[in-house]
């Protein structure tokens, strides 16, 4: 296949980018380097600098080929950003996707596969694990500008016959196996890192928020979900939109707590974690874990990195041997 995937410099972009390319596929990465880096563009993979707000350069994208596939990643995706500049995060976002997903339309892309999220189910607890047609309530603008997106590719199906899945997913953790790629966020919000660093002395010490969930540790439980196996499913994604559109959600199925991700990189790592107690953060949910049997079942889909650990040493192995990141240019 031939396949344009936009923020295929960040984390899960890149990933996906390179299990196409390991696949054999053609890949071009668009992305405008607003929070990626040109350093984690796969090699084999071409690349176009492009933002997507702009609607002509974007149309022009689409344009250069015959896509078999457009894979979309690129999104501002910090929650806590969301909460304070609303308007910044709807706005970005949709309005992106919309250039996007209006520019396949008239160009005659016939399969789309949409980064979603598990923020659409808002941050009221609610009995594990979260069913594909579990109640949509986005809990923040982040999860609430991802919704509006699926709902205009349901017009896009619906009108242009564009098919798209709506991949909505938990924790992407870990890093490639193989060392080429990992996770560089700036500044860096997820637990796994934050917590390896914290470990190798590269930051203060870790804060857990919250101790007295309904948990087997009183610490929230979350769905940490490989970022290679993530890739798997988007590619096997691609597969099922021949004739129909699919949302699934996507996730590891194993719930881990704040307390046991700290415990897991102290094992791997050998080293003490320095980490303190803080008091609960408002609307972080006690337990957030998928139910991805929809999607195992259509596809044939199951992780390969389902216990912690195993998640952890991949990205332990690339904090320590990337201990810049993708370096201080990585944003050119």
């Amino acid at each position: 296949m031939k396949c344009l995937v936009t923020g295929g410099a960040g984390f899960v972009g890149s990933h996906v980018a390179q299990s196409l390319l390991d696949a054999g596929h053609e890949v071009v990465v668009l992305d405008d380097l607003s929070t990626g880096h040109r350093a984690a563009v796969p090699q084999g993979a071409k690349f176009l600098h492009v933002d997507l707000a702009n609607a002509q350069a974007t149309d022009e994208a689409v344009a250069s080929d015959k896509w078999d596939a457009v894979l979309h990643f690129a999104a501002l995706s910090l929650v806590g950003d969301s909460m304070r500049e609303p308007f910044l995060y709807l706005r970005r976002n949709y309005i992106t996707a919309l250039n996007l997903i209006e520019a396949c339309t008239r160009h005659n892309v016939k399969r789309f596969v949409f980064s979603s999220t598990a923020a659409l189910f808002g941050g009221e607890d609610r009995p594990p694990p979260i069913a594909d047609d579990a109640l949509i309530d986005p809990g923040s603008p982040y999860g609430e500008s991802k919704f509006l997106i699926e709902r205009a590719l349901v017009w896009a199906d619906r009108i242009y016959g564009l098919r798209s899945a709506c991949l909505r997913y938990f924790n992407a953790a870990g890093a490639d196996p193989q060392g080429r790629l990992g996770e560089d966020h700036r500044p860096e919000t997820h637990l796994i890192p934050l917590t390896i660093d914290a470990a190798l002395g590269r930051r203060p010490g870790l804060k857990l928020f919250g101790r007295d969930y309904p948990t087997r540790d009183g610490t929230c439980v979350r769905d940490y979900i490989h970022v290679t196996d993530l890739a798997d499913a988007h590619i096997r994604a691609i597969g099922q939109l021949d004739g129909r559109s699919v949302t699934y959600n996507l996730g590891n199925g194993l719930g881990f707590t704040n307390l046991e991700v700290v415990q897991s990189v102290e094992r791997v790592s050998g080293r003490k974690v320095p980490w303190e107690w803080a008091d609960r953060r408002p609307g972080d949910p006690a337990v957030l874990v998928a139910d991805s049997t929809r999607l195992r079942q259509e596809t044939g889909w199951s992780p390969q990195y389902q216990q912690l650990d195993q998640i952890v040493e991949t990205a332990l192995r690339w904090r320590e041997s990337h201990p810049n990141g993708y370096g201080d240019d990585s944003h050119s």
